[in-house]
């Protein structure tokens, strides 16, 4: 019998909890029964396993960004955009280390076609249009830009960049300049290389 009050949103918000304080990787069933008190056993009527219990916080942080992002772009466009869309990102990745990495969680197919991700890649197809990119030149700027948010703020939160000047700010704020530069002169293909 489920225990009362006990359900398989709130275990992935008590989830999402702990992963931000010991880690995602650390966030099994057995580690969420012991913070919610109760015997593992009884989880099982709620959650299939640890990766689903996995699965549900990467869905609630993948929804949890998409809404920060969604009101962060609202009335922006061109770099205004950019930069709102990316500081949701690094905002947070810094509030929420767990629930950030819980985000990059390899969803099975069918389970990310129906999440939050699609509205990140909609919002983010939304301000490359602002550029004027397209086909195929808009899907590699998608690849760009998440490959920079994801690599400068996993760089940050390792403390990659905590004992060099300049500070992470600037740093963060340069690199959100050159991509503003680079998306309105995006390059032509060069010339296919020859096998």
């Amino acid at each position: 019998m489920a225990r009362a009050g006990l359900t398989a949103d709130r275990l992935a918000r008590v989830g999402a909890e702990l992963a931000d304080e010991i880690g995602f990787e650390q966030v099994t069933v057995s580690a969420l029964a012991r913070r919610v008190g109760v015997k593992v056993a009884s989880l099982y009527s709620h959650l299939a396993n640890s990766r689903d219990l996995k699965t549900r916080i990467a869905l609630l942080a993948l929804e949890e960004l998409a809404d920060r992002a969604a009101d962060a772009l609202a009335g922006r466009a061109g770099k205004d955009a950019l930069v709102a869309f990316a500081d949701v990102y690094r905002d947070y990745a810094r509030a929420h280390p767990g629930r950030y990495a819980a985000a990059q969680f390899r969803l099975d197919p069918e389970t990310a076609a129906a999440s939050a991700g699609v509205r990140h890649a909609q919002m983010t197809r939304a301000i490359l249009r602002g550029y004027d990119l397209a086909e195929p030149d808009q899907t590699h700027a998608v690849r760009l830009l998440g490959s920079v948010f994801h690599g400068y703020v996993s760089l940050e939160l390792a403390g990659g960049f905590s004992h060099s000047a300049p500070d992470s700010q600037e740093s963060w704020t340069r690199a959100l300049d050159a991509l503003d530069a680079l998306l309105r002169n995006w390059p032509a293909p060069g010339p296919s290389p020859s096998p």
